[in-house]
């Protein structure tokens, strides 16, 4: 793992495939403005805000999760907070970008 990777910068295509290959769950952490506006087909949508009060909720999906949001911050925050809650997850980055490695 190199810096970038671990900035959240390096090339996350083949971790992606993994989680996809693993049943993961997209999980949307934008508002639900942001995320009506345009989002990955099939994804969750819980704010960010609001993560911290949907974890047993999202600890019942029994699957890992890839986090998105519209650049990478708030995604790179859930997943620290998943992390922290025994959640298997990575940060998906934005939900554009990410769409394209799916």
């Amino acid at each position: 793992m190199g810096i970038l990777d671990l900035l959240g910068l390096g090339n996350k295509t083949n971790d992606i495939q993994e989680y996809v290959e693993k049943g993961a769950v997209i999980l949307d952490v934008r508002t639900t403005e942001e995320y009506n506006d345009g989002h990955i087909e099939g994804s969750k949508n819980i704010a960010l805000q609001v993560l911290h009060s949907k974890i047993s909720e999202i600890k019942k999906w029994n699957k890992p999760v890839i986090a998105c949001c519209r650049s990478g911050v708030r995604s790179a925050q859930a997943t620290s907070i998943l992390k922290e809650n025994g959640i298997d997850c990575i940060n998906g980055g934005g939900w554009t970008s990410l769409q394209s490695k799916l």
